[in-house]
């Protein structure tokens, strides 16, 4: 039987893709009740493969760029999606088939179910990071080798661009001064796919999210069960003692301070901040570091915490895993590696650990 996403899988697949936002993304909860009525008025939305639509079929990966402390008080007005489609098939006189989240992480990836319902269009599960990157040019799209000869933003306002940068650092800096100018939020899309393009797409991702959930919802230990799933190593548990955080150039930047509690006590590790957590320390020690994943969650529910919804005093345990493969590749480290962020350490990959299905 067909896959689809109805009104039950939201609340998992919220949980799911606020884990692989690694902090970044964007709170779920607001795009949970968005999608939820999308879905109520629209019906499910189908979940297909890449290689389950037709070789000529145009696929429209969108996300939010911007900061998500904004998103979090600015409400888009719904006519986004419907703006950059009419604008990629004006642009290009090709139809539009699907629709694929840029970016599983936080509430981009499920913002995709509201898009896909919204436009009457399935949704691809995959997408272009497997969790959630700050900036244009770090998505597998690049990493691949994939041109974009066309980017196309609406924002809540109706402006509307199509931007032909050169290269995917003048996407980043003209996409980035046009989101600032809509308030530090807009919908993007930065590169058209088809389904000749499954090399350079991170497969499953939104299975995969909603199975992480469906891990931390049925479980009595959620964060066990969380680490299970993840196959994930814990870094420490505690509360926050420390916490920086500003918004600045269409970025939240920061750094959160964990002191360890129980079996931890005594121990500190600092997650430096943009949108998404970069690097894990203690003391002057490198724990997990880009392009791992490293999430902080509520230690008793496992509910993964995003950068603005950090507080002093909250217990918490931070959560490293392995990224894709892809992410580790020579060409993916040049793209998403700690250099990437102005950092000098090298990478030392998390290692894999068993993973045990829970869900």
């Amino acid at each position: 039987m067909p896959d689809a996403l109805t009104q039950d899988d939201l609340p998992a697949l919220a949980l799911g893709c606020a884990v692989l936002g690694t902090g970044g993304g964007g709170d779920t909860s607001v795009e949970e009740l968005a999608a939820h009525l999308a879905l109520e008025a629209c019906g499910s939305v189908p979940l297909l493969r890449l290689d389950e639509l037709d070789p000529g079929d145009l696929v429209l990966p969108l996300s939010m760029i911007g900061a998500p402390t904004v998103a979090s008080e600015m409400v888009g007005s719904g006519r986004e999606a419907a703006a950059v489609r009419e604008l990629a098939e004006h642009t290009t006189g090709r139809r539009v088939a699907a629709v694929m989240p840029t970016e599983i992480g936080g509430a981009n990836g499920l913002a995709a179910v509201t898009w896909a319902a919204q436009l009457g269009l399935p949704l691809v599960d995959a997408d272009g990071m497997g969790r959630a990157f700050p900036e244009l040019p770090m998505v597998s799209f690049h990493v691949a080798g994939l041109r974009s000869e066309h980017l196309f933003l609406a924002d809540t306002l109706d402006n509307r661009a199509v931007l032909q940068p050169r290269d995917a650092g003048w996407a980043e800096r003209w996409a980035r001064a046009l989101c600032v100018a809509s308030g530090s939020q807009a919908l993007l899309c930065d590169c058209l796919l088809t389904p000749a393009d499954e090399h350079a797409v991170i497969p499953g991702t939104v299975s995969h999210a909603r199975r992480l959930g469906r891990a931390i919802r049925s479980a009595d230990e959620p964060l066990t069960a969380l680490v299970a799933t993840l196959g994930a190593h814990l870094l420490i548990s505690g509360t926050i003692d420390d916490l920086a955080r500003d918004t600045h150039e269409g970025f939240v930047r920061g750094q959160v301070t964990v002191g360890g509690r129980g079996s931890n006590h005594g121990r500190r590790v600092s997650i430096d901040v943009q949108n998404e957590n970069l690097v894990a320390r203690e003391d002057a020690r490198v724990l997990a570091s880009v392009p791992d994943l490293i999430t902080v969650c509520d230690t008793a529910t496992a509910i993964p915490l995003a950068t603005e919804a950090l507080a002093y005093g909250q217990r918490v345990s931070v959560l490293a895993w392995p990224c894709h493969p892809l992410w580790r590749s020579p060409e993916g480290l040049a793209v998403a590696g700690p250099q990437a962020f102005g950092y000098r350490h090298p990478y030392r990959p998390v290692p894999h650990t068993e993973r045990h299905a829970t869900a």
